[in-house]
Formats: C-alpha cells, sequence, structure tokens
C-alpha cells in the first residue's frame, strides 16, 4: 500500500498529459491546418521524451532487478 499514492499520482500524471495532447490538437485543428512534425519539432521533442521514457522504464525494472539483488 506503500506505492498506492504514487500510483494515482502517476494515473493523474498521465491523465493531464493526454488532455494536453488533446488540447493542442484540437487548437491546431480549428484553424484547419495540417498537423505536421518537421526536423525541427523532432529535434525538440526527442530530447524531451528520451528522458521520460528511460525514467518510466527504470522506474518498472527496478523491483525486478531489487528481487535479485
Amino acid at each position: 500500500m506503500q506505492d498506492s499514492a504514487f500510483a494515482i499520482f502517476i494515473v493523474f500524471g498521465c491523465i493531464w498529459i493526454l488532455m494536453g495532447v488533446t488540447a493542442l490538437i484540437m487548437l491546431l485543428k480549428s484553424d484547419a491546418q495540417e498537423i505536421q512534425f518537421g526536423k525541427w519539432g523532432l529535434i525538440v521533442a526527442i530530447p524531451i521524451l528520451i528522458p521520460i521514457v528511460l525514467g518510466i522504464i527504470y522506474q518498472l525494472v527496478r523491483p525486478l532487478i531489487l528481487q535479485h539483488l
């Protein structure tokens, strides 16, 4: 039960991320613009997404590693 507060925090964080992405897409689509990701968009997005993905993977794998120590 010690991790229940952390799990709730992660779930609400994911909900906020989904709401933000949805709002951004709706904002871009309201001007009838086509959504495009160019080279510069990827240069900005990749350094933001890589640490997030690595952090999530680490937290998923950490309990498995600690069991074997």
